[in-house]
């Protein structure tokens, strides 16, 4: 079992939060707030370039 350190949540507007953490070996985690089990993992720069396509507004399409 993997150890993640979690950061604090995030939270936009209306409530919608996430969480990102590390783990010990350097890999990157998105996880949601309403079920603490379930995450996204990657590399760190694989995630980092996911939250930049999305500023970037790669995801517009979504909302």
């Amino acid at each position: 079992m993997t150890d993640i350190h979690w950061d604090d949540a995030f939270c936009s507007e209306g409530a919608n939060c996430f969480r990102f953490g590390l783990d010990d070996l350097g890999r990157a985690y998105i996880g949601s707030t309403t079920d603490t089990s379930v995450h996204v993992s990657d590399s760190v720069e694989a995630l980092r370039a996911l939250i930049s396509a999305v500023k970037s507004g790669a995801a517009d399409h979504l909302l």
